[in-house]
């Protein structure tokens, strides 16, 4: 059977905000995922329509790199156009959670791959995500997923619990980066979340979350994966896009 949340568990993710869940998917499974991804950073496999974030400070030329797949940073677009990556994102235990999150009627509103190279990989600062996502309510829920261990060394994910309930903060722009308006959270109220590759870290897409920069000899690399409900609305300009479809229904005047 397919895992499920404990009541425990899901009241952790509604009053706090977020829920690890251990052993999503097989060793085997993470290990050819990182085999993939390896594929793609350094072993020549076509990009195709992926999208490729290089490192700010490499693509500036302050930073050097021995190959160019040390200075990625990020590649969107893997669930729609890598069969491993789509398993993943389809993933029935994934899945399963997220129908007890959101409810039957499921999309994905995005997927990126987060890489953060050994020695290379810098933070991303404080942040929600849904004041920057077109979408309405600000209520989806984002399966952040190691392909790594995620240690503090490496850059982990840290998270503000319960902070979810105060609704979108101010965010302004600073170097590379978006991040909370100073002031408007308590950074002392972070705690930080290490876990094990193969796990997931399911959180409320208002939950200001951080990952500090990689100081270590050894790759953090993990993917989020961000779904909503498919009676959610497109808020941005224009017609809504066509999101990729999980499963479920979809509704007339709601996310394509």
């Amino acid at each position: 059977m397919p895992m499920q949340l404990t009541p425990e568990q899901l009241n952790a993710y509604q009053q706090d905000g977020y829920v690890v869940v251990e052993d999503l998917v097989t060793p085997a499974e993470v290990a050819a995922l990182r085999q993939r991804v390896w594929e793609y950073t350094h072993g020549g496999r076509p990009w195709g329509n992926l999208k490729v974030q290089v490192e700010p400070r490499v693509q500036r030329g302050e930073l050097r790199v021995e190959h160019p797949g040390d200075g990625i940073r990020k590649i969107d677009y893997l669930v729609q156009e890598d069969d491993l990556f789509r398993q993943l994102g389809l993933h029935e235990n994934i899945v399963s959670i997220i129908e007890q999150i959101l409810g039957p009627d499921i999309k994905m509103f995005r997927n990126s791959l987060l890489l953060k190279p050994p020695e290379v990989g810098s933070q991303k600062g404080w942040h929600q995500d849904s004041p920057y996502w077109p979408i309405g309510p600000m209520d989806l829920c984002s399966c952040w997923f190691p392909l790594d261990d995620a240690t503090l060394e490496n850059g982990c994910m840290w998270a503000i619990p319960g902070w979810h309930k105060k609704g979108p903060l101010p965010h302004v722009h600073v170097t590379d980066d978006n991040v909370i308006a100073e002031g408007a959270y308590d950074e002392a109220l972070g705690v930080a979340i290490p876990m094990r590759a193969g796990s997931g870290l399911f959180f409320h897409s208002l939950l200001p979350h951080y990952t500090a920069p990689n100081r270590s000899n050894k790759w953090r690399r993990a993917i989020a994966l961000s779904y909503m409900s498919a009676r959610s609305r497109y808020t941005g300009p224009g017609e809504s896009p066509q999101y990729f479809h999980v499963k479920g229904n979809t509704y007339p005047g709601c996310v394509r």
